[in-house]
């Protein structure tokens, strides 16, 4: 490469350039060509075709685009490459170049795709074969699959359908027709739409099997399909389908196969072969005699092979195992039906993880497992999917006949006849009706779905009936498990999205209805609704009564059914999916239990409905806690069960023997616990027998042991908390005082006061209220009522009548409950007494004895009315409605039948009625979700909790999560309906009052009590079952390991908790959509308050005239309006709506007092007002002034467009609403688009035309008005809507832009997409004016910088990349883009690339259209991670912590799509900032514990942020996790400008700089999956620094420059970064520094705030010269650039800069010669572009011309005109075009004189075109240029090099050449500077790699004043001396050191060689003074001989 780069040369070629498009020409040399680009790929090191230019891949279409840094990946982008290849294998090297595809097809498939995409025809062989084998890669699981597909087949160069094709059946005929790959072709077929020129093609085997998928899958209908391919092709197509039926149903033929044997391709679906067979029979007789018998021969097979009789279901009917033991679904799957194609339910496969909702963004940040979406379209209920022939089933959306048909290809229009395909079924052409009684029940479905409108969305329906096919599919199509199915609808059922809720309630509705066609569903369909129907109780997806009983009155039914009938099974396999749930449904139990052929249920589920029918959690909880007995060995335990359950008073003797045998004596206490607990408590029909069982067993001790187990769970039953009305608790103790009755005083034993006081008892139930005489007074009944058996203790028996006694008592009291009496008279009539004759016992009353009771029951609650209220007191009959009463609370009407079945549901975990408020209205703050906290209600009671106190802590976020999961939709529904309303009956009521304020307070009242009783009665059910779902899934994810009795006992816990606060979230919920309605209730009323202020302005009564006739003509008398004002009584309704607001505690007169509002501002006489009346006087004056003008403007529709625009003003101002003052907005934005012309007549009308419309947006803008959020954003929206012919109207966005109306972000977006990609010539041009505009003409005073035109600069520049024909003057522009400005700009275009995610970010970060809820989420989750990162288990386990959390976040929906993602980190960071401003706001606390706070949630927020990059996408894939830590800093960067334009002076750095320095300290750890990523780390850290740059966000500037000067930032930039990769990004953020400084340093203007700055900017100089000399070295040239002339300190600092390998020689050195230094040869290192910033290209043309022919001649003549560009003093001259020419023109002469074999000296550099240009620069320019010019050659006089020796030796070339003593004085004395004496030099110091925190003294810069007088202070006075000019040398050394080795060498040789004659000038002594000045400096320099250290860099001074 060196011999050719040196023959280019020789053949005029620039060194510097290598013609790399002569590789790629055809050679007559094949091999030769292919060999040196053989070569030049094996060593990409060496030579690289990615380094030069070449027509590149479009790569920034795909998904995951390919690495950039990878070179050998880079060089496959060039389609000059591939096309070079493909030619060369045309001649002759098919092979080899085959061979070398080889790396792009492994390692960059898509780029190759592309590459073979775009090159030019003709498709070779080779092209055609690597195509081939490159579709299978996407088939397969690649990333960009989907776009490389799409691309591949709408390509419009090469026709590559065929080869697509032809490649997927190849692929899938490989695969052994695997069905998996058929399913992926199908999907891409789909996706491409491309199914039906897939299905014509001829490959005959395959395409048959993706026509029966597709018929699976309903996108084409089999029979026709076949009908018409038999008819196309004949009798080859009809063969191979015969094969093809050979193939997968060997059976078909009459072999004999296992049908477990048979493969996973070889299972067909019989509906696809009865439709396969029903067409092949019908041409039968048309083929070959062979072709027809095999056709006939698999017709009758068929017919044997799907009429095989059907047997029970063994999975339901298996034997008895354990009571305990889980029923397992797969079981049935595997052996209900015998159908071959049913697989078990367990096995069916789902693929979630790669389903996506909502089409989320391709180029995801962030991609976790999303949830289920819908894959088909096709309609389909239940029945309908399973080709039940014409369906019945009440589906609206699929029966209505006039919909379109809008199925797939091949499907009849809904409603039309289908044949039914499984055998059996819809044979008659229509179902069989339903039963009547089961039509009656179903009622209207509706009703039990309120949230569904009737009329539902054809989207909705089709989703809901996507879920059902996938139900119903088999692998390989897509499925759903019922699992699956449950999740999901449990996941829609609580989402917050009204789509996902709607798709539940369809689904739910579709099941309900299609419950009558269930008869007719084929087996395995029927099972598997069985399966989700029973799914649907378990999980609780039916929430309300009606929807509950009409579920399990269906289940019911069926049970009822004949044993062995389809629907007996039905039932079976829906019981055993809910069994766990039964515990809830005793009263459904005993339903169950009662069906005649109940003892033929399988065994598990007979155990499991009797012991249900009590539930047994309270004992079982109590029993844990006590000592553990020993418990007999699981085998014996059963076969003490089937004793038991096998037990009869005919077999008693033989099972007691039995018993005697098994049972030794160490289990009896556990044998007595099983008797009394699971046995006597529940089966309350079997204590006879168990009594007489005890006898005959004939054991005293166990007698002994059941008596004290039976007294031990009484007391247990009697302790248990009875604030909830538990039934099961009730139910047991009733059951055990029967027993207990039983065991004792049936046996005439007596029950011993020690044990139980029955008397007492009733004494204690008596006086602690009705709810304990629910309990007690049962059980003393029950216990009482075996005296009947007794010989002792039957009536009179004194003990018992005593008892009576009491009862009768309690019988006489008239509040007593109906069933309490009841129970009384049962017990009389058992005993044979008559209870009228019974005299009552003053036991009760006796107070004496109730102080000496033993307490028996549990201690009572802390209510009111539970203390010391007796029994006849009233409350609490109200606040405890009786069991009855409870179980038919319906909404009335409701169908009978629907009653009958919620009657045998029992309610006890539903709130039977609203109790009494707890809270004040005051009590409830709703500021934050904190206001809940104190009010939080825990029971520490419960036994859950006492076990497991650390539960306590997950209530609260139950809590929280409910009111942020039901918040909004009950809110919006509450204020909707509650508006309403209210609205319209207080206009009615105030028709005629004419006092706005009682209006007002009347509305304010009314609206508080109807929000507030809508909020209440919408959210109370669902925020209790939210609470109670939340604390079961928290607890029992904290429990771990959970056994079968704490999940009872968590739900039980859960259930109690969630009563307990479930009014205090409704309370928060209400009190919130309380504070939302009041202002809304105000803006619908704002027109009448205006009506009658205005009234009252002009001294008259308001009086509605048409509201009055009305009343008077139609309304009596007594309930007439009256003029004037609505009457006491009336109001009195107003009031106590006020008074009593539901929910909360009635108000007392102060708290009503506090809701009396508060006046609104005076219509007209507010600010606003005025500022509107203002504006339309403005307009109405101008509109005289243009009628009355002669111009143009009054005769075009202009005038027309300001009439309208005047009465938009007038409707704003009047009607003071958003929606008025959005259509001004839009026609003031409109009248500057339409009217805005550069050329007018008259100009001055055209200004104020202008004028007036920005004043009313700049009115619009105000805080106090809409805010310059709003208006900007309107303002953006109406650009991007306008009308296309005045859409691009420069002249009017410029206007707006300048003034600060456009969101410029939003509105470069729409600029960008509007070009479409270079089609849109308007809006390329427009963008090209914008840019030319901006960036160009006023690029340094724009309001408009590179970044906030990102996205169009980016497309210019792909279009002028790409385009064949870029529009006119584009590349131009971009070269002067490229020219202009920074060098990080025009880097990162590709649109994956880190830049483009943070202008994404940044542009997100302004968006507010949040979801409803959001907001409340992200608090919440927010505040839960930061408590999890502060506690102990994050510490201990982080990752755990961490993975627990990202669930969190995947159930809340938050990582479904990018959107979400995105949105959530913004709300995040605006919560994080808020809280810091509230907390910097207290003035009482401390900084320290000020910033501690804002720590606190700052490093959590950040520490989240880290791991989420971490974690995020797959360990090899890095590109995820850095789009999504681009995202996050665009985010933070977005929030923060934001934050700053808003708050301007008020702006608090604090939290964005920890925010930003703890996320970089996070990401720069030392773990080896952030060191892979760490270089794009630090790329995006620098992307996201550069565009909060101080010039674009000054208040950040602090800690900016603090981020950039941290130790650990600059070390890696600059030291731990190989390859010195980070060196440009850092000096581009030191340019931004040294930019932002120039204004202030040039005037001079060192406030404090900038001297502080300056002084940093100092400090990190000092470092960088002492740590990183060779960064100062190579970016010399751009620092000097932009920092000012008069900067002389700082700009020497970056000039002495000098490499730490080189030793310095002594620039004091007698006779030293410079020359012969070896240094002197080197060029040094340069790396900023100074050659692109000479433009324009004719000027550099005609320079290059100069320097190598001295023509043309005019150039030197030109050169000052070229390089001036204004007459304003100071800003004459370009400075950066001035530094490029110089050290340009230095360059080109060193090279010169190296060609000629010299070194410069001061004779080579004489006599060249070179020194023509410096010395007619040094003639021609006047002062302030030649400054300039001798600044940019001091500029380069550094460290010992070649530049520096040349231009010495220029800089005293000029000197000695000059002919003026100006010149030569210009060039020693520029400038003086008038510095501050100080005792002492200032010093600096800095340690290695950090900075010193107290800064020294700074160098001197402090007064660079530009004096045309300097003043000298002496002992006596001032002595005033004009000087010219002072030196540029002089003023560089008369600073603090450290100088520059060039400088001092150059001024050194100038005052001692003789030849210069420096002494002997006349402006050496014009003045003592001045001549006193040179001595000092030469001195000084003489000896820095002894001073200066020359081996390092002086920083010590």
């Amino acid at each position: 490469m060196s011999a050719l780069r040196l023959g280019f040369q020789g053949q005029g070629f620039h060194p510097e350039m290598f013609p790399v498009d002569l590789i790629y020409r055809h050679w007559k040399t094949v091999e030769g060509q292919f060999s040196l680009i053989q070569q030049i790929l094996k060593n990409p090191d060496v030579f690289c075709f990615a380094d030069y230019p070449f027509h590149s891949v479009t790569v920034d279409i795909l998904k995951a685009p390919p690495e950039s840094d990878n070179k050998e990946i880079t060089t496959w982008r060039s389609l000059d490459l591939v096309e070079t290849l493909l030619y060369l294998a045309d001649r002759g090297l098919y092979a080899q170049v085959q061979e070398m595809f080889k790396f792009p097809l492994q390692h960059c498939p898509d780029v190759l795709v592309l590459a073979l995409l775009h090159i030019n025809p003709p498709v070779t062989v080779l092209r055609q074969e690597l195509l081939s084998n490159l579709i299978p890669i996407f088939l397969g699981n690649h990333l960009n699959s989907a776009i490389i597909f799409h691309h591949a087949w709408h390509s419009q160069g090469v026709n590559i359908k065929p080869i697509i094709m032809h490649a997927m059946a190849d692929w899938y005929s490989r695969g052994d027709n695997d069905q998996t790959r058929l399913s992926r072709i199908l999907d891409v077929a789909q996706d491409l739409k491309a199914l039906s020129m897939l299905l014509n093609a001829q490959s005959f085997p395959f395409v048959i099997d993706l026509a029966c998928l597709a018929s699976r899958r309903e996108y084409l209908k089999l029979e026709k399909w076949l009908t018409d391919k038999i008819r196309e092709h004949g009798e080859p197509f009809i063969s191979a389908c015969v094969k093809f039926l050979q193939r997968r149903c060997p059976q078909i033929m009459g072999s004999i196969v296992k049908e477990e044997n048979l493969p996973k391709s070889a299972q067909l679906p019989h509906e696809t072969l009865t439709t396969m067979l029903a067409c092949l029979q019908v041409c039968a007789g048309n083929v070959s005699q062979e072709l027809s018998e095999a056709i006939l021969t698999m017709v009758a097979n068929c017919s044997i092979l799907l009429s095989k009789p059907r047997q029970p279901p063994p999975g339901v009917m298996r034997p008895h195992r354990n009571i305990e033991q889980a029923f397992n679904p797969s079981s049935i799957g595997g052996q209900l039906f015998s159908a071959p194609q049913v697989d078990s339910i367990a096995n069916i496969g789902s693929t979630l993880a790669n389903i996506n909702l909502g089409a989320a963004s391709t180029g995801s940040a962030f991609n976790l497992p999303a949830t289920l979406g819908p894959l088909v379209s096709t309609p389909g209920s239940p029945s309908r999917l399973m080709n039940q022939g014409p369906s019945q089933s009440p589906f609206p959306m699929i029966m209505s006949s006039q919909l379109p048909h809008t199925g797939p290809v091949g499907t009849q229009v809904p409603g039309s006849t289908a044949t039914s395909l499984v055998p059996g079924v819809g044979t008659m052409g229509a179902r069989i009706g339903p039963q009547p009684g089961i039509d009656k029940r179903l009622g209207e479905t509706s009703s039990l779905f309120p949230e569904m409108s009737q009329n539902v969305s054809k989207e909705i329906e089709d989703e809901a009936n996507s879920y059902f096919q996938r139900i119903y599919n088999h692998p390989p199509h897509p499925t759903l498990s019922i699992d699956e199915v449950l999740e999901m609808l449990k996941k829609f059922q609580d989402s917050p999205n009204k789509r996902e809720r709607e798709v539940f309630n369809c689904m739910l509705r579709n099941l309900f209805e299609e419950y009558r066609f269930f008869p007719q569903y084929p087996d395995k369909e029927l099972h598997i609704t069985a399966q989700l129907f029973g799914g649907i109780i378990e999980r609780g997806l039916v929430s309300s009564y009606m929807a509950l009983g009409l579920a399990l009155r269906f289940v019911l039914d069926a049970l009822r059914k004949p044993n062995s009938t389809k629907m007996y099974y039905f039932g079976i396999a829906a019981l055993d999916r809910f069994k766990s749930r039964l515990k809830d449904y005793q009263k459904y139990c005993e339903h169950v239990a009662a069906i005649q052929h109940f003892n033929e249920f399988p065994p598990h589920l007979i155990e499991h409905s009797i012991a249900n029918a009590t539930n047994i959690d309270t004992l079982l909880v109590a029993t844990e806690k006590e000592e553990k007995m020993t418990a007999p060995p699981e085998a014996l335990q059963d076969k003490i069960g089937f004793v038991f359950n096998n037990l009869s008073q005919l077999n008693l003797q033989t099972k007691c023997d039995e018993l005697r045998d098994i049972v030794t004596e160490e289990y009896w206490p556990w044998m007595s616990q099983y008797l009394v607990m699971k046995r006597a408590s529940i089966e309350l029909n079997f204590h006879t027998l168990y009594s007489n069982f005890l006898d005959v067993l004939k054991i005293s001790e166990l007698n002994h042991m059941v008596l004290r187990e039976t007294f031990r769970n009484i007391k247990v039953l009697l302790r248990s908390d009875k604030g909830i009305a538990n039934f099961s608790d009730r139910s047991l103790l009733k059951n055990l005082g029967h027993w207990l009755g039983m065991l004792t005083l049936a046996k005439s034993r007596p029950i011993l006061q020690v044990d139980i006081d029955l008397k007492a008892l009733l004494a204690e139930a008596y006086h602690k209220g009705q709810q304990e005489l629910l309990y007690v007074v049962p059980f003393v009944a029950k216990v009482l009522e075996s005296c009947a058996k007794s010989k002792v203790f039957k009536p009179p028996n004194p003990w018992t009548m005593s008892i009576m006694s009491v009862l009768a008592a309690l019988h006489h009291l008239s509040d007593l409950k109906l069933n309490l009496k009841f129970e009384i008279e049962v017990l009389c009539k058992n005993l044979n007494i008559d209870v009228t004759e019974l005299k009552p016992s003053p036991y009760l009353k006796d107070q004496e004895k109730l102080r000496n009771l033993d307490y028996q029951l549990s201690h009572p609650n802390k209510k009111p009315e539970a203390t010391v209220i007796p029994a006849v007191s009233p409350s609490p009959v109200k606040q405890q409605p009786s069991e009855e009463m409870s179980q038919i609370a319906i909404p009335s009407p409701t169908p009978a039948a629907v009653v009958a079945s919620i009657n045998t549901t029992p309610t006890s975990n539903l709130p039977a009625g609203p109790p009494e408020p707890r809270f004040s209205f005051m009590d409830i703050n709703t500021a934050t979700m904190t206001g809940i906290n104190p009010h939080i209600s825990i029971n520490n009671q419960l036994p859950l909790l006492q076990a497991h106190p650390h539960l306590k802590q997950f209530v609260r976020q139950a809590v929280e999560r409910a009111i942020t999961e039901w918040i909004h939709p009950v809110v919006d529904r509450a204020i909707k309906i509650a508006l309403t309303t209210c609205e319209q009956i207080v206009k009615k009521d105030f028709a005629l009052d004419s006092d706005e304020s009682r209006i007002r307070a009347a509305a304010h009242h009314m609206v508080r009590n109807l929000t507030a009783g809508m909020a209440m009665i919408t959210c109370r059910d669902q925020v209790n079952l939210s609470i109670s779902a939340n604390l079961k899934t928290t607890f029992m994810s904290a429990l771990m390991s959970a056994s079968h009795q704490h999940k009872d006992m968590v739900e039980q816990t859960a259930t109690h908790i969630a009563q307990d606060n479930m009014e205090l979230a409704c309370a928060f919920i209400q009190k919130t959509a309380i504070e939302k309605a009041i202002p809304e209730i105000d803006k619908r009323l704002l027109t009448d308050f205006e009506l009658r202020k205005h009234a009252r302005t002009e001294g008259r009564r308001y009086c509605d005239p048409q509201v009055l006739t009305y009343q008077a003509e139609r309304m009596p008398e007594q309930i007439r309006l009256k003029v004037g004002g609505v009457s006491p009584h009336q109001m009195v309704v107003y009031e106590e709506f006020a008074r009593n607001i539901p929910g909360f505690l009635p108000l007392n007169e102060r708290d009503a007092a506090m809701f009396i509002p508060k006046p609104v501002n005076t219509y007209g006489t507010d600010e606003i007002g005025s500022m509107y009346d203002k504006l339309i006087n403005e307009l109405e004056l101008y509109l005289q002034s243009v009628l009355g003008s002669q111009g143009v403007m009054s005769s075009n529709c202009l005038v027309g467009n300001l009439h309208s625009f005047h009465e938009a003003l007038l409707v704003a101002r009047r009607s003071r609403d958003v929606m008025s003052a959005a259509t001004l907005l839009q026609k003031a934005v409109e009248g500057l688009l339409d009217g805005l012309t550069p050329v007018a007549n008259d100009q001055d009308l055209m200004a104020r035309y202008r004028d007036i419309h920005l004043r009313v947006l700049k009115a619009l803008q105000d805080p106090r008005a809409y805010g310059m959020q709003w208006t900007n954003k309107q303002v953006t929206r109406c650009l991007i809507e306008s009308r296309e012919e005045f859409r691009y109207n420069l002249e009017a966005i410029d206007c707006l832009i300048r003034s600060h109306l456009v969101n410029l972000q939003q509105y470069d977006m729409h600029v960008s997409h509007s070009m479409d990609g270079g089609l849109n010539f308007m809006a390329v041009a427009f963008g090209m004016q914008l840019v030319q505009l901006y960036l160009i003409e006023e690029r340094l005073n724009s309001v408009v910088t590179e970044n906030d035109l990102y996205n169009t600069i980016e497309m210019l520049a792909r279009i002028a990349s790409h385009s064949r024909n870029p529009p006119e003057g584009l590349t131009h522009l971009i070269d002067a883009l490229r020219a202009n400005h920074d060098p990080a700009v025009l880097v990162d275009r590709a649109q994956g690339g880190p830049s483009a995610h943070i202008h994404s970010g940044i542009l997100q970060a302004r968006d507010f259209d949040d979801p409803p809820g959001l907001m409340e989420k992200t608090e919440y989750l927010l505040r839960d991670w930061v408590s999890i990162y502060h506690s102990p288990s994050h510490s201990r386990e982080p990752t755990r912590a961490f993975s627990l959390f990202v669930q969190q976040l995947n159930g809340h929906g938050i990582l479904k799509t990018d959107d979400l993602i995105t949105r959530f980190f913004r709300m995040s960071t605006q919560m994080c900032v808020d809280l810091c401003y509230r907390a910097l706001a207290e003035q009482t606390v401390t900084p320290t514990l000020v910033r501690a706070k804002c720590f606190h949630t700052l490093d959590a927020f950040v520490r989240l942020i880290a791991l989420l990059v971490k974690h995020s996408g797959d360990s090899s894939n890095t590109g995820t996790k850095i789009n999504l830590l681009n995202k996050v800093l665009g985010i933070v960067a977005g929030v923060l400008m934001q934050d700053h334009d808003n708050r301007l002076a008020e702006f608090q750095q604090l939290p964005y700089h920890r925010v930003f320095i703890m996320l970089f300290l996070e990401l720069n750890a030392p773990e080896a999956i952030l060191e892979a990523i760490n270089y794009q780390v630090l790329t995006a850290f620098c992307h996201t620094l550069h565009i909060l740059r101080p010039s674009k966000s000054p208040g950040f500037a602090y800690a900016w420059l603090e981020l950039v000067s941290h130790r650990v930032f600059i070390g890696r930039m600059l030291a731990v970064t190989p390859q010195q990769k980070g060196w440009g990004m850092y000096a581009q953020l030191l340019i931004d520094l040294f930019k932002f400084l120039a204004p202030f340093l040039r005037n001079a203007e060192l406030a404090k705030p900038v001297t502080l700055l300056y002084k940093g900017t100092l400090r990190v100089l000092l470092v960088l010269l002492h740590d990183f000399p060779e960064f100062l070295c190579d970016y010399h040239y751009g620092f000097c650039d932009v920092i000012p002339p008069n900067c002389i300190q700082m700009r020497n600092l970056i000039l002495s800069a000098f490499p730490r390998n080189m030793r310095l020689p002594d620039p004091f050195t007698p006779n030293l010669k410079v020359d012969m230094l070896p240094e002197i040869a080197h060029a040094p290192r340069v790396l900023t572009n100074f050659a692109s910033m000479i433009q324009p290209l004719g000027f550099k043309k005609d320079l290059d011309s100069y320097l190598k022919a001295r023509a043309p001649v005019t150039f030197l003549s030109e050169l000052r005109s070229s390089l001036q560009v204004s007459n304003e003093p100071g800003m004459r001259y370009n400075i950066p075009l001035m530094n490029a020419l110089v050290l340009y023109v230095g360059t080109q002469a060193i090279n010169f004189i190296r060609s000629k074999g010299l070194t410069p000296t001061m004779t080579t550099i004489a006599h060249s075109s070179h020194m023509d240009i410096f010395q007619n620069l040094a003639v021609d320019l006047d002062t302030e240029g030649r400054y300039l010019f001798l600044n940019a050659i001091a500029n380069q006089l550094r460290y010992p090099n070649s530049h520096t020796h040349y231009f010495s030796c220029t800089l005293l070339y000029l000197f000695a050449e000059a002919n003026t003593e100006a010149i030569q004085e210009q060039i020693t004395s520029r400038r003086v500077h008038c510095t501050h004496p100080s005792p002492q030099s200032p010093s600096v110091v800095a340690q290695c790699g950090r900075l010193v925190t107290q800064p020294p003294p700074p160098p001197a810069i402090i007064t660079h004043l530009p004096l045309t007088y300097i003043r000298l202070q002496s002992s006596l006075a001032f002595v005033c001396l004009t000087i010219r000019f002072c030196a540029v040398l002089l003023e560089r050394l008369i600073v603090n050191r450290p100088h520059p080795w060039g400088l001092l060498i150059t001024f050194i040789e100038l005052i001692k060689n003789p030849t210069y004659k420096f002494w002997n000038h006349e402006f050496v002594h014009c003045a003592p003074e001045i001549e006193k000045l040179f001595e000092s400096v030469a001195r000084s320099c003489m000896v820095q001989k002894q001073v200066q250290p020359a081996q390092e860099n002086d920083l010590a001074e």
